[in-house]
């Protein structure tokens, strides 16, 4: 990588207040529960095609890895590896997952061999502003991804926005002792949450996959279903009822406006009712 990466001057990220201590055990030995930070919103931030458009460039790219890495791993044809690609993608969220569950893969080979680019530099695309944009949001801002960590940091360094996020949880970091996990799983949030310290209540998913959105909305999130970065036969208008908010660019949660201000508190009141 090229990009130089900025110095992270900004100011801290707002602190919260620890909850107040719930009641004690009668051994008077002290909870090893840690306790969410209490405070403003936690943004998760989907990567692909929510903070860059995957779309122009990347995921074609992508694509066309998993496909030939199936076709020389698994020793099948290419509209078989396809397919499988295709169908895994649909049903667990993730190619990796399908991947874990069927075939004897060295998982870890494949996501460095299906995430490395000659030049990523020149396949990056982002909305104008876009630093400015999320450094503008209140509370805390985390990037969730079922890409591969090292990726994301390339990928968000490339952005120049890597120091306006406290973490990034990608697809290494969503495993457990049972396996691999990735976005929509349920229990994976949670941990990850946890692991945060925030609370559900306090969390709003900025993401373009819609079936994400409507698995975490059970759990009590805010949703946001970003738009503007979608090819253009999957579906993008309309609001399901697990979607707060539909939004075709970032801009729309800018705090620069009195009107992007009234939405941005009138999403984060909701999730909080």
């Amino acid at each position: 990588m090229n990009a130089r990466r900025k110095p992270a001057h900004d100011a801290p990220l707002p602190a919260g207040g620890i909850q107040p201590a719930g009641r004690q055990r009668p051994s008077g030995r002290r909870s090893r529960r840690i306790r969410p930070l209490a405070g403003g919103p936690v943004w998760l931030f989907d990567l692909d095609n929510t903070l860059h458009h995957a779309t122009h460039a990347i995921f074609p790219a992508i694509n066309q890895a998993m496909t030939q890495y199936l076709v020389d791993a698994l020793q099948i044809e290419h509209a078989r590896a396809d397919h499988l690609r295709k169908h895994y993608t649909h049903r667990y969220g993730a190619v990796l997952i399908g991947l874990a569950r069927h075939h004897p893969i060295d998982l870890t080979d494949f996501l460095e061999a299906v995430h490395t680019f000659a030049d990523l530099p020149a396949m990056v695309r982002a909305e104008r502003g876009l630093a400015r944009l999320v450094a503008g949001l209140p509370g805390r801002k985390i990037v969730l991804t079922n890409a591969p960590e090292t990726y994301a940091r390339d990928v968000l360094r490339e952005l120049r926005i890597e120091r306006l996020f406290e973490r990034v949880i990608a697809i290494e970091q969503m495993r457990d002792r049972r396996g691999w996990r990735a976005k929509p799983d349920a229990a994976m949030l949670r941990r990850a949450l946890r692991d945060a310290r925030a609370r559900l209540s306090d969390a709003i998913l900025v993401e373009d996959t819609r079936g994400h959105l409507k698995r975490y909305k059970r759990l009590g999130i805010g949703t946001v279903w970003i738009t503007g970065h979608l090819p253009g036969h999957l579906p993008r208008h309309g609001r399901p009822h697990y979607i707060d908010r539909r939004i075709g660019s970032l801009k729309s949660l800018r705090l620069g406006s009195r009107s992007g201000r009234r939405k941005c508190s009138r999403l984060t009141r909701k999730i909080r009712q």
